[in-house]
């Protein structure tokens, strides 16, 4: 089944290329069905590009969805257009009357700040609580988890000795859960983060589960109990070269960073990535979608 967005929202000519539905607003209107309603608050600051890697995952589904995007109104976006936020997407002042199925909240390139020195902190915590009464299950991706799980549960975020980049192997810790429903025992899964949650932190923490991690890059997936909030650390959602655009990025910075770790043939830059975590991602995303939305969500918002 498709998903709905905005008729010309520039993503859809990108993802129609790759042979994938798109269900454009005029004729979505005509089908005798209620998709369901997420919202997608997008930090990152390549916009588009982060529209695209989730677009492609959320249409995998058979369910139709009917996504809308928003972006912070206390901050000034550096990499995108007000003119273009203005059309495609909207602001919480806006929405915040309104009731989602889903959310997700995207990660953001500020892992080193405070939380409460970020500058649309306040604005996010109003969201973050407004998601508990009018969001079925909120999907938080890396430092949108880290946030979250700060707000939520005030689980401090700690600095590694060194960024956490590349592909790492993961395994389930709870093994009968719904969302990891279907992957294999070991799974693979990108990472791009300054920082870490500690895993004791998560276990003694009444309402919420470990439900996966990693030997090398630490907490993978926690849950609250109910399903409401869930925490992704790593990037499922990134393409076969995101990790090597940073790489190439950070190194015209002359910033200190190494080769992203089981990414590229024989750790040859001038070879292709192994991709290994596609089939993981996505099953990510259509058990959250299916199993903590679609089954959990009222029919009547």
């Amino acid at each position: 089944m498709p998903i709905k967005v905005p008729d010309n929202l520039p993503a859809k000519e990108i993802l129609n290329k790759e042979n994938i539905f798109i269900m454009e607003e005029s004729r979505a209107f005509h089908q005798d069905i209620r998709p369901l309603k997420i919202i997608v608050l997008n930090l990152m600051p390549k916009k588009i590009e982060t529209e695209v890697q989730l677009l492609r995952l959320l249409s995998n589904t058979p369910l139709q969805l009917d996504i809308k995007f928003m972006h912070m109104e206390s901050h000034i976006s550096k990499n995108t257009s007000m003119d273009y936020l203005s059309t495609f997407y909207n602001v919480f002042s806006d929405l915040r009357n309104e009731r989602f199925d889903g959310m997700i909240i995207t990660g953001a390139p500020i892992e080193k700040i405070e939380y409460e020195e970020v500058t649309y902190w306040k604005e996010l915590s109003d969201i973050m609580e407004w998601t508990k009464t009018n969001v079925t299950s909120t999907l938080h991706i890396c430092w949108g988890a880290q946030a979250g799980l700060y707000y939520h549960y005030g689980i401090k975020k700690y600095l590694l000795p060194k960024k956490m980049f590349g592909v790492f192997e993961h395994t389930k810790v709870y093994k009968h859960c719904d969302l990891l429903r279907g992957f294999d025992d070991v799974f693979y899964a990108p990472h791009s983060r300054h920082t870490g949650i500690k895993k004791e932190d998560i276990e003694k923490t009444d309402g919420l589960e470990l439900l996966s991690e990693s030997n090398e890059s630490g907490v993978y997936i926690a849950a609250s109990k109910d399903g409401k909030q869930i925490f992704v650390t790593g990037h499922s959602e990134y393409d076969s070269n995101t990790l090597k655009n940073e790489y190439l990025r950070d190194k015209e910075k002359g910033l200190d960073i190494e080769l992203p770790k089981n990414y590229f043939k024989d750790d040859d830059i001038n070879k292709e990535p192994i991709i290994k975590w596609k089939s993981h991602s996505s099953l990510l995303f259509s058990n959250w979608l299916n199993y903590y939305v679609y089954q959990m969500t009222p029919y009547d918002l």
